[in-house]
């Protein structure tokens, strides 16, 4: 786990639009006043059933907290599948509601504006780690600062990860 020193100077989350995974532009701005978790995803990974752990606890959470689940394709090759089968995939098997989005890069040179801010310290502020498999996590405050990084294994039943996203952590 990573977190958010007093020296930070990020700017804001909220300035990117991204694609939802029927094609729609999103603005961030519209999750401003919520906890944010964004949680890189694929469909054929060991951590996939997580999809189910993450699910109940967007529906126990949703009034204040959101989850965005940015499907990838960069860890061995573990979302193979287009933005149609990847949402048939989540609503068939895990009831997921929470918002999904088109798939993006998020590691290495060519990883997408969202995650270029998500794990360079100059745009958010503190934070340089980039997801080091499929299941990691970010937890942005209600502003728009980017506060905590947890990895893949974190489950949303993780001591550490409830205090961070109560702001205690």
């Amino acid at each position: 786990m990573q977190t958010l020193t007093s020296e930070s100077t990020q700017t804001s989350f909220f300035q990117f639009t991204i694609t939802s995974i029927s094609g729609e532009p999103v603005s961030l701005e519209q999750y401003r006043g919520k906890k944010i978790i964004v949680l890189n995803v694929a469909s054929k990974c060991g951590f996939t059933p997580q999809y189910a752990d993450w699910q109940k606890f967007y529906e126990a959470n949703k009034e204040s907290v959101v989850i965005l689940g940015i499907p990838n394709n960069d860890f061995a090759g573990q979302e193979p599948g287009d933005e149609i089968t990847i949402a048939a995939f989540c609503k068939k098997n895990y009831g997921v509601t929470f918002p999904m989005f088109a798939k993006q890069k998020v590691r290495d040179k060519n990883k997408s504006p969202l995650y270029t801010w998500l794990s360079d310290p100059a745009q958010n502020g503190w934070n340089a780690q980039a997801p080091t498999w499929n299941f990691c996590k970010y937890i942005i405050d209600e502003n728009g600062t980017l506060t905590h990084f947890f990895p893949a294994k974190v489950l949303p039943t993780d001591a550490d990860f409830l205090k961070a996203l109560e702001g205690k952590g």
